[in-house]
């Protein structure tokens, strides 16, 4: 029950995690295909002076050290059967958790064509010293940049339904070691080539196996960002797995960002068995920016899917089952602005076929520096049979359905930065 109420908390924190991201002091590669290099002036004699590109700056040699804190603490009384329904047996529940996190980053340039990153985490109360992101960059005559190591990689541009994002696809619900990546970036101008291989053999484990052939992923994609469209294609594939390809097309008309994904999917030893999947959304900011709506359909027509959450700050790693069929999807953040930031959002998640809804309505405030608190009722709608009410975020230890639940959680968090 603990790991999915943190999943719970997660997903209070949507509405701040793209911002947090921004503000990430990690860069990467594939960056440098979408944007021309940027000038800034360099102190000197005037005859010196030079224009210095953003890519010269990351390379500079040097160590930048990052420390960072979060406390998380709160409550979660919960239901078996929401307070509205009329049922014998309930279940109520009253859970409450407290967490600490803390992270040492180690961010080393060698040289201009050498990075090496080390994040160490740890963790309490149960007192873990996690390995996380730990990789290499290197970089050959700025033409291919590599990248190998545990980290995190993503593709396509999907955040309601993560489709397109290949390399989160596993063969069943078992596969659940960390990503160990090896990628090459070839830009080429206005876009980029990357290619990959990709395992979670279970490496981090005590007296690990190395990995056979079979267990490794190989795929490649082609990104195009043109002035009025950007656009990404790619293809995957893992033995005891389908080979899957995408597209992905991402454009702005009247201020609005539009956007579109497709998926193919192949059986690999019967090329006629053919499925796939679509979605279309948009996304729209209005009044001066703090009122921001994300809209999106979805519809899978592929069978018996799986993919891969990985570990987070907050959450266990998980194999879930993609949801099949049509499927709607609504985010709401409204920002009021002032001393306190506060912020209203809201999840909506729509099965019509099933008649199946998820709603997480709620509240963010930042009461004093440092100090984050959200308040939030994940609930499910409908038939006991469909897919949100059997798919709750959080479950008891009799893995029981909690379709409502009110969540609220404080959060402390801290950073500071020695660059050298």
């Amino acid at each position: 029950m603990k790991r999915l109420l943190f999943t719970c908390i997660g997903i209070l924190l949507f509405a701040v995690l793209s911002a947090q991201e921004q503000n990430s002091l990690d860069w990467d590669i594939d960056d440098l295909f979408n944007e021309s290099a940027q000038e800034f002036p360099v102190e000197g004699p005037e005859e010196n002076k030079s224009a210095v590109t953003v890519n010269k700056l990351i390379k500079q040699p040097g160590i930048t050290f990052n420390a960072s804190y979060e406390f998380l603490t709160g409550v979660a009384p919960g239901w078996r059967e929401p307070p509205w329904v009329s049922a014998e047996d309930r279940g109520f529940y009253l859970y409450r958790f407290i967490k600490l996190n803390s992270s040492f980053t180690t961010d080393a340039q060698i040289d201009n064509s050498l990075r090496i990153k080390t994040v160490l985490r740890f963790e309490i109360p149960n007192f873990y010293l996690i390995l996380g992101d730990f990789f290499f960059d290197y970089n050959i005559n700025d033409v291919v940049f590599l990248r190998g190591g545990k980290y995190s990689h993503s593709w396509g541009i999907n955040s309601n339904f993560s489709f397109t994002n290949l390399l989160a696809r596993v063969p069943d619900e078992s596969f659940t070691g960390e990503s160990f990546i090896f990628k090459a970036d070839i830009p080429t101008g206005v876009g980029g080539f990357q290619i990959l291989t990709l395992t979670r053999a279970k490496l981090m484990e005590p007296n690990p196996s190395l990995p056979k052939l079979e267990d490794f992923g190989f795929g490649g994609k082609y990104n195009l960002a043109l002035r009025w469209a950007d656009f990404d294609t790619g293809v995957y594939y893992q033995k005891n797995m389908p080979i899957r390809a995408f597209l992905s097309i991402k454009t702005t008309l009247w201020k609005t960002e539009l956007y579109t994904e497709g998926l193919l999917v192949f059986n690999a030893n019967n090329f006629s068995d053919v499925s796939g999947a679509a979605s279309f959304g948009f996304i729209k900011n209005l009044f001066s920016d703090k009122f921001t709506v994300n809209g999106e359909i979805f519809y899978n027509a592929e069978k018996d899917s799986y993919i891969y959450n990985p570990e987070t700050y907050i959450t266990d790693v998980s194999v879930t089952r993609f949801k099949e069929e049509l499927n709607l999807a609504l985010n709401l953040s409204l920002k009021f602005g002032g001393k306190t930031n506060p912020a209203l959002f809201a999840q909506i998640r729509y099965a019509p076929f099933e008649n199946s809804m998820q709603l997480i309505p709620g509240f963010k405030i930042n009461p004093l520096p440092n100090i984050e608190v959200y308040l939030a009722a994940p609930m499910t709608l409908g038939p006991k049979e469909g897919y949100y009410y059997n798919n709750t975020y959080i479950k008891d230890n009799e893995d029981k359905p909690i379709p409502f639940c009110v969540m609220l959680m404080v959060k402390l968090s801290g950073s500071i930065q020695f660059k050298h």
